[in-house]
Formats: C-alpha cells, sequence, structure tokens
C-alpha cells in the first residue's frame, strides 16, 4: 500500500526540480549573454542539484529497488 505522504513528498520533489531547472536556464542564458563564469558554474550546480533531488523523487515512487 502507497503510503499518501510519501506520495505527495515525492510530488514535492518533482515541483523543486522543476523550479531549479527553471532557475538553471536563466543562468545559462544569463552565462551565454555576459559570458559569466560563475553564471555558468551556478547553472552546473543547480542541475547537480535537480539531479539529485529527481534521484530522491524516484526513489520515493519506488524506481530502482532492488
Amino acid at each position: 500500500m502507497r503510503d499518501d505522504r510519501l506520495e505527495e513528498l515525492r510530488s514535492q520533489l518533482e515541483g523543486i526540480a522543476e523550479e531549479l531547472a527553471g532557475i538553471g536556464y536563466d543562468k545559462l542564458k544569463e552565462a551565454i549573454e555576459t559570458e559569466d563564469a560563475a553564471a555558468a558554474a551556478e547553472e552546473r550546480r543547480l542541475g547537480r542539484a535537480r539531479r539529485s533531488v529527481l534521484k530522491a523523487a524516484a526513489l520515493l515512487a519506488g524506481a530502482g529497488d532492488e
């Protein structure tokens, strides 16, 4: 039986991942427009955070169960 609290948390994590993607996109645009190395590094950091959040959401969904 699925726990509704875990499903809600999974959904919230997916929302956070979407927000991180949007912020990362903005940082990427900034990096391209201004040739700002710091913005490019920030975009990469946000990408890593987004992937980690998506991994946590997948674990809560049961993906990758062994």
